[in-house]
This record gives structure tokens, C-alpha cells and sequence, in this order.
């Protein structure tokens, strides 16, 4: 314990967006690296909007000097954050170094993104959510070391602008359980085994924070609530044991919040942070529930995370206040208001959404709203329920109000679901289909595409935006679109490639363009949320019962597909993945919500088939994404998920070759829900991690065609033919001939065209060598 106490605000968030209410972080980050802003100048950026940060806080009730104000600004990502703290850098970036030794923004852009040869750190899935964090590269050989003073900067800078705020950091537990093994390290080697030796380096961040005037730090372990880990819950109850052991042993640190974010703790986890000398935690009391009294509470403060910090729904606030007094029965010394997870999930403020409708926006509650709930609530906990009972009242009135809305509910769809046959989701056999589709496309051995979008250039975007203001008419704009179709076509012709995209051109997002289209979304204008690094989404809200009113694609691919004799897929994105990235209703089960997308993509499919496309990909990148943490929950919500994409692809004709399109994590995961999915073709994102998943399709005894990304999108780089002939050789040393197509990882939207251009000639001509050096037997 420390000597002096400094006691915990009644209400406070486990982080805020941290990309600027207009991405002003993401346009200085991409000219920085566009060479057209300096390091200083991008600095002075980001000091600037933490600045507003803190004001902004301050202004929504969140006090100045009393720590309820959290730190949690980034450059890319908090799990780089930490791995950058504490020297846990790999080997090929240590020559971008400073010259002493202190990890700095040239050496962390590039481990973020790669640079030339030097392969970027693997990109994943953060627990069940739609952010991506970096994983770390550990082994035997890391050295750990206090390698930069960024997290002690900002604390200091906030205390000169009058402010005490608490620095959010990664957990020492949750670093390493996250952590992926260096290619030297041996077999059986896991990076928690490093444990006893990071935490050194935790207590002297810990010593730098307080002389820097932290007065409390939040250290975030969402990895002891996860069951999907390589790691046991028990293995990782009994590390946070001993890490808060030691961390929390010294005299010379700030007060320690230790917050375990996205679901309920273990049993094991619960009774060993209870025990362990620190002096607040943070529980999810959106996705868990209260947790039985357990030893150890009486010296902590208890932090009920009420306030969703992953929807945007207004909520149950009555609800939200009888858990926060249901957790003061644990007998803990104090409970506090607060959010469930970080903010950075949402967007900022839905007041600042002048397109959505006015009873919609009553039933919202964005970054900013959930602030105000926190801080309502602990007023509520200082002054007593009687003080708050209006507040809380006029949020059940919102929720009624929105139980009872036109749309919420539609009598039609909802008969339709309720009458589907036994047979809805059931294809005819795949090799029965594998025989037709060969005999329709003629497509060569490895054959090659891409993902679906190419780069959308500034031009297509500023064309977009002038349609969207009236600037031009809409037979303007889909003339343009024309030209730009008849371009990407005549592009991938001349590449080489077999099985072509229209590049989607037409679409502001692969989740957006389908909302805008389907009865039951609404959308937004600034509610963007980061996804990884720079780059931000803006997440659909699906509100209601879910139909389409008129085709929505067909007239697209038709066009594309008159333009060339070789085949073109038709694109949509399925169901599951249009929930994970929208702000889902909440009012009733996901299955239904998803069997309700499923069946208004059924109808797209059957109106491409009419219309000549012989390929459709039904793209399902987020299928791993919402997996629960928690194994007993895991069942359900797989059969469910399965269930909607058959849904959706089930009626398309045996001849007709339905792909998906997966992001790759932890693949053999969810290896037989893949398989159930029963796609005629699935590509997964693999360049970054060299190609490790193939294995894990080989050893599933994966049957049907499968297209092991050869080209990490998510970094500038350009990947050389030999780079790429080695992933595509890995893959049919491993795999039948007939299963292996080729293609990026990812869509190319992000991409420029030069780089774009350049990887697919590269991932061309890599092919053809690849094939002459085959004997083509199947």
C-alpha cells in the first residue's frame, strides 16, 4: 500500500475516444507518415486533444483533481503501449531505436505497420469486440526494459493544465496472455511464463507514474474474464495473484484500480483480486453480474460497471442503480459508478447528429451521455436515490417509449421467420456443387481474385460527398461510378486475375452501404469509432425489424459483369458481421435480430443469380469476433451465427459458387463453425502471421476451397513475388490442389492504388511460378 491515500471518486469511465471528435488524430497520424507533418507537429496534435479531452470530461461532471478522469489517449494502440513500455519490441525493430535505447514514434509506427522488409506485429480481434489491438512478439530472448516515459508525460502534462488524471495501462497479465512467442522461442514456450520477469519493469512504470503525480493508475486485465484464451482462467487467476502481489506490495506507486472489462471474472480471478493488495476494481455488471461476497473486499472500492460502454443504448438506469446496490451489500469499503468497458467503443456525442431522428436520438446514449449517466449515478450514491429518482425516471420513460415505437416491431417479417421450413439452411452436397461450379466457371488450378473493394481514392470520396450535398445529381454520380466500375474491371484483366469485383466504388462502408438500404437502420453522420490504428468506422444503429425494401447490389454487379467474359462476384456482408458492426437492439435475441438480415440477403442473392452471377460472396469477417468469452456461452451463439449465413446462402442454385471472406484469429477456434458454414469458398486472413493458419486448416481436414491470404492489406507494404510464392507454396504443400485459391488478406479500400497495383502483380506473377513448378493433379 501507499503511504498517503488518495480516496476514489464515486463515478468514473475506464476510457474515452481518443481519435478527435472529427478523427483530427487519424489526419495528423496519415500525414505524418505522408511525411507532410513532423514529429513535433503531431505532438502538438495529440497534446491538443487530449487537452480537450480532459476539458471536455471535466465539463460533463468528471472532476479535475480527484482522478475520475482517465488517461487513455494512443497514437495506434494500448496494447502496443504497453509492449513499447516495457522494451517488449522484437529484435528486427531494435536499430530504429532512439539512440538511447527508448522506443519512439519511428520505432512504434513501424512495428504497428511494417516498413520495407520488416514485417508489421499480427493484427487481431481485442476479446469480442470490433477493435483490433497488435500482438505482442515475446520470448525468452525479450528483454524487458522501461523504454519509453510517454504514459508519465501525460500525466505530468495534465497536471500542469490543472488536472489529476489516472494513466489507463495494460495489465502485466493480460500483455502477456495476448502475447504471441517469438519464432526463437522453443516449443512449449508461452510468454506468461515471462512473468516474474516483466514485473519489474511494471513497478518502475508504476514509480514513474506517481513521481510524475499520479495519484491512481488503472492497470486493464480483460483477460482474466476470457475463457477463449490459450491460457486456462484458473492458470490466469493464479498470475494476477502474483503479479498484484508484487505490484502492489511497494510503497513507492499510486493507488491501483485494477479493471477486468467485457464479462464476468472468473470465480478464481474474483477471489485472488479481492485478496490481492491493490485498492479499487472494476467489474462488468453490463455482460456479468454481480459477484458473490468473497474475502478481501473490506479495504477496496468496488466499481460497478453499470453503463454500458459497448452499445449505444440509453439503457435501464433504475436497473443500472439497484446493481450498484446490490454490490455495496459485498461489503467492500466503498462502490463507485462506472462504465463497463472503456468509451472508445462508441462515438462521442449524439448531440451532435443532426440527421437522426428525434425519438431515436431519445433512446441513445453515446460517449458523452454515458458520462453524464455515470456522473448522475454518483451523485445518486453521495446524496441518496431520492436526489437522482428524475433522471432515472425520464430514462424508463425513454425505454417504454421505445418498446412501443412503429418499426420496432413488423408483423410481416416477423411471420416470415416463424414460418421458415426445416430445410431453409440446408445446400445440396458440396460435391455435387463443386462438380457444377467447375463445369460453369472453368476456372484454372489457383485461381485468383481479391476481396472485393479497391482502393476508394480521394476522388471517389469527394465525388461522394458533393452527391451527398446535392452538388451533383445522381445521374451524375452513378456515371462516375460507371467510369470507375469499367476501370477496376479492365484493371484486374489486365493483372491477370480470374474471378473479378466490381471494387465497390459505390460503397461508404461494407456494413454502412447495406443499412442505408434495409429497413430497420438508421446511420449516422460523426458517430465514428476507431476500428485499428487510424483507421474508424461508423457503426450502423439497427433499431427495428429488419426488411429490404428493393435490390440493393444487383444493378452494380450486372454492370460490372457485361463489362468482361470472365466471372464477377456479387458482394454482401453477412449477417453476423452486419451485427458486429452495427449498435445492435438490445430488446431481444441476436438470433432473431441476425435470421432477420439473413432473409433480406436471401432475397439479394436470388436477385443476383437472375441478373448472371454465377459467384456470390457472402463475407462474414466478424464471425470470430462474437464469439463469447465465456466457453458455456460459446454453443449457442455458434449455432445461431451458422445458422443466419446458411439462411442467407441456402437458396442460391447448386451451380452458383457462394465465398466468405474470414479475419483470421484463432482460427482452429472456431474451425467446425467454418466448416458448418458450408461456403463453397472461404479466404482468411494469414500473411501476417506467415501462414500459420494453414496448418490448423490442413490438421481440420478442411474440405472445401479455402484462399490463405498471400497480402497483408493492413500495411503499406508491398509484399515480393518470393514472399508471396512462399505463403502460396506453404499452402499447397500442406493442402489438396483443389482446395487452394489465392488472394489478399483483406479488402484493398484502404490501400492506395500504386502500392495496390504493385502487390498484385506481385501476387500474379508469384502464381504462375507457383503453377509451372506443380504437376496439376488433384
Amino acid at each position: 500500500m501507499t503511504d498517503t491515500t488518495s480516496a476514489f471518486p464515486a463515478g468514473t469511465i475506464l476510457g474515452y475516444p481518443r481519435i478527435g471528435r472529427r478523427r483530427e488524430l487519424k489526419r495528423a497520424v496519415e500525414a505524418h507518415w505522408a511525411g507532410t507533418v513532423d514529429e513535433a507537429a503531431l505532438e502538438a496534435t495529440a497534446a491538443e486533444l487530449r487537452r480537450a479531452t480532459r476539458e471536455r470530461l471535466a465539463a460533463l461532471g468528471l472532476g479535475r483533481d480527484d482522478s475520475s478522469i482517465p488517461e487513455s489517449f494512443s497514437f495506434y494502440d494500448q496494447v502496443l503501449d504497453a509492449a513499447a513500455a516495457v522494451g517488449a519490441l522484437p529484435e528486427r525493430f531494435a536499430h530504429l531505436r532512439e539512440a538511447d535505447g527508448t522506443v519512439g514514434l519511428a520505432a512504434y509506427f513501424t512495428a504497428a505497420r511494417g516498413a520495407g522488409e520488416l514485417a508489421p506485429l499480427e493484427l487481431t480481434k481485442w476479446f469480442d469486440t470490433n477493435y483490433h489491438y497488435l500482438v505482442p512478439e515475446i520470448g525468452p530472448e525479450t528483454t524487458f526494459a522501461l523504454s519509453t516515459d510517454r504514459f508519465a508525460r501525460q500525466v505530468a502534462e495534465a497536471r500542469a493544465e490543472g488536472f489529476v488524471t489516472r494513466p489507463v495501462v495494460v495489465g502485466p497479465v493480460t500483455l502477456l496472455a495476448l502475447a504471441k512467442a517469438t519464432d526463437a522461442a522453443p516449443d512449449g514456450f508461452r510468454p506468461l511464463d515471462r512473468l516474474a520477469e516483466l514485473l519489474p519493469v511494471y513497478v518502475e512504470l508504476l514509480a514513474s507514474l506517481r513521481a510524475a503525480g499520479a495519484e491512481w493508475v488503472q492497470l486493464d486485465e480483460p483477460a482474466l474474464v476470457s475463457e477463449s484464451l490459450p491460457v486456462s482462467a484458473d492458470e490466469l487467476a493464479e498470475a494476477a495473484a502474483r503479479a498484484y502481489a508484487v505490484l502492489g506490495g511497494g510503497a513507492d506507486r499510486p493507488e491501483i484500480l485494477v479493471a477486468a472489462p467485457y464479462a464476468q471474472l472468473s470465480i478464481a480471478a474474483w477471489a485472488a483480486l479481492a485478496a490481492a493488495p491493490i485498492e479499487a476494481l472494476s467489474v462488468d455488471l453490463t455482460r456479468g453480474s454481480v459477484p458473490s461476497p468473497v474475502e478481501g473486499l473490506s479495504d477496496k472500492v468496488l466499481v460497478g460497471g453499470v453503463v454500458d460502454g459497448r452499445n449505444v443504448w440509453r439503457g435501464d438506469q433504475e436497473s443500472a442503480w439497484q446493481k450498484l446496490e446490490d454490490l455495496s451489500a459485498l461489503g467492500a469499503q466503498a462502490v463507485a459508478a462506472g462504465t463497463s468497458t472503456s468509451l472508445q467503443h462508441v462515438p462521442h456525442d449524439v448531440a451532435d447528429e443532426p440527421d437522426l431522428e428525434p425519438r431515436l436520438v431519445s433512446w441513445l446514449a453515446f460517449a458523452d451521455q454515458k458520462v453524464a449517466q455515470v456522473v448522475t449515478l454518483a451523485r445518486g450514491l453521495v446524496e441518496g436515490h431520492g436526489a437522482i429518482a428524475r433522471q432515472l425516471a425520464e430514462a424508463s420513460v425513454a425505454l417504454a417509449d421505445r418498446q412501443s415505437a412503429p418499426g420496432v416491431r413488423d408483423g410481416a417479417v416477423r411471420t416470415r421467420a416463424a414460418t421458415l421450413t426445416a430445410d431453409a439452411r440446408d445446400r445440396a452436397d458440396y460435391d455435387a456443387r463443386l462438380a457444377a461450379q467447375e463445369a460453369a466457371l472453368g476456372l484454372p488450378v489457383l485461381p485468383t481474385t481479391t476481396i472485393g473493394s479497391f482502393p476508394q481514392t480521394a476522388d471517389i470520396r469527394r465525388l461522394r460527398g458533393q452527391h451527398d450535398r446535392g452538388e451533383i445529381t445522381t445521374a451524375e454520380y452513378e456515371q462516375l461510378l460507371r467510369l470507375e466500375i469499367t476501370a477496376v474491371i479492365g484493371l484486374q484483366e489486365e493483372l491477370g486475375l480470374d474471378v473479378l469485383v466490381h471494387g465497390e466504388a459505390e460503397r461508404n462502408d461494407m456494413v454502412q452501404y447495406f443499412a442505408e438500404n434495409l429497413d430497420g437502420f438508421a446511420v449516422t453522420r460523426n458517430g465514428w469509432v476507431q476500428s485499428y490504428g487510424s483507421r474508424a468506422t461508423r457503426p450502423s444503429i439497427l433499431w427495428g425489424d429488419v426488411s429490404r425494401p428493393a435490390p440493393i447490389t444487383v444493378r452494380w454487379a450486372e454492370f460490372a459483369q457485361s463489362l468482361t467474359e470472365r466471372p464477377v462476384k456479387g458482394m454482401l456482408t453477412g449477417p453476423v458481421t452486419i451485427l458486429a458492426w452495427s449498435f445492435v437492439r438490445d430488446d431481444q435475441p441476436l438470433a432473431e435480430t441476425a435470421d432477420q438480415v439473413a432473409l433480406a440477403l436471401r432475397d439479394e442473392i436470388a436477385d443476383l443469380e437472375a441478373a448472371g452471377i454465377g459467384i456470390v460472396q457472402v463475407d462474414e469477417p466478424a464471425l470470430r469476433e462474437l464469439l463469447p468469452l465465456k466457453a458455456a456461452d460459446q454453443p449457442a451463439y455458434l449455432d445461431w451465427s451458422v445458422g443466419s449465413f446458411r439462411l442467407a446462402t441456402a437458396g442460391a442454385a447448386t451451380a452458383t459458387q457462394v465465398h466468405t471472406h474470414l479475419c483470421y484469429s484463432e482460427f482452429a477456434v472456431v474451425i467446425d463453425a467454418i466448416a458448418a458454414l458450408d461456403a463453397d469458398v472461404t479466404s482468411i486472413e494469414a500473411a501476417r502471421s506467415r501462414g500459420e493458419v494453414i496448418t490448423d486448416i490442413a490438421e481440420s481436414g478442411f474440405s472445401h476451397g479455402v484462399g490463405p491470404g498471400v497480402y497483408d492489406i493492413h500495411s503499406p507494404r508491398v509484399p515480393s513475388v518470393s514472399e508471396v510464392a512462399d505463403l502460396l507454396r506453404r499452402a499447397v504443400d500442406e493442402l489438396p490442389l483443389r482446395q487452394v485459391w489465392v488472394n489478399p488478406d483483406c479488402g484493398l479500400k484502404t490501400r492506395a492504388y500504386p502500392e495496390t497495383v504493385a502487390s498484385l502483380q506481385n501476387v500474379v506473377e508469384a502464381t504462375r511460378l507457383v503453377r509451372e513448378g506443380i504437376e496439376v493433379t488433384v
